[in-house]
């Protein structure tokens, strides 16, 4: 199985700086950032490809009944329209694949991760003007309608399930082993859910030690957000000197332990020992 191929360096930057405008915008658009994320990924994704991805999502919007009622209703129109009719639904073999978290390619196959999938639900269901939102629980996004009182969820990766109380709670406990608390059932952020993606990248690329090109954009994109970790600097470093760019890993680790010194002096020498560890392989 083949994954997909980065554009060429000129692309990238365009499509970056792109990612990192929309990101820091006062409403970030999330079908937008999937597709400069997945563009990133694909180097045959165009702005033709990105534009037919849109309209696509607009096509299944106009196909939805016009307010079906409260959120239960719109939570079964949609799981018959997407889950039934159009088949968008996951498997265990999803997890396996980049395309898995590409937009553009979950449109096309009708498969995906737990939390493309809910990027599909609530983007075509924000267009017909559903209460819609995405829920990061633990382990397992879903996507929600309505509010707090009468929320009702619903599993697109099991083809849209409206989901009991105890259905969650299983989700919850299967990831975590923990209880389901309410603040998991908060709205996600927009940018938090390309987070997520994002980190789910880098995991699939973590297993995949040839594909460091991969883990390497993940998190070069993730730094692009308005507010990240500072270990992913370290991340970042970790992972050009894997790629074998040696002084610029080592000087990247040199920030960042000058940055975590003041609270951590022992992470700080830890990490200013990998960065000469990394300067003697050019000898």
């Amino acid at each position: 199985m083949r994954s997909p191929c980065p554009p060429p360096p000129e692309r990238s930057a365009e499509l970056r700086q792109r990612f990192a405008e929309e990101a820091r915008s006062g409403r970030p658009d999330l079908s937008a950032l999937c597709l400069l994320l997945a563009a990133q990924a694909d180097g045959t994704l165009d702005e033709a490809g990105m534009d037919a991805a849109q309209m696509e999502l607009d096509r299944l919007a106009g196909q939805l009944p016009y307010r079906p009622g409260g959120p239960r209703a719109w939570a079964s129109a949609l799981c018959e329209l997407l889950g039934e009719w159009y088949g968008f639904h996951g498997s265990a073999a999803d997890y396996q694949r980049l395309e898995s978290s590409l937009l553009h390619d979950v449109l096309i196959r009708r498969r995906g991760l737990p939390i493309l999938l809910s990027v599909v639900w609530i983007e075509v269901a924000r267009r017909a003007g559903a209460p819609v939102y995405g829920v990061a629980l633990p382990g397992h996004f879903v996507v929600g309608f309505g509010e707090a009182r009468e929320q009702v969820l619903a599993d697109p990766f099991d083809g849209g399930r409206v989901l009991t109380g105890a259905d969650a709670e299983l989700l919850v406990a299967g990831a975590t082993g923990a209880p389901l608390d309410p603040g998991m059932l908060v709205p996600a952020d927009p940018l938090d859910v390309v987070r997520r993606i994002l980190n789910n990248i880098g995991a699939w690329a973590t297993a995949r030690p040839e594909r460091s090109d991969v883990g390497l954009w993940a998190v070069e994109l993730a730094l692009l957000l308005p507010s990240h970790p500072a270990r992913l600097r370290y991340e970042r470093a970790r992972l050009l000197v894997r790629r074998g760019e040696f002084v610029e890993g080592a000087v990247e680790m040199e920030a960042y332990a000058d940055l975590v010194e003041v609270v951590d002096p022992a992470l700080a020498e830890r990490v200013r020992g990998e960065a000469s560890e990394a300067r003697s392989l050019l000898n």
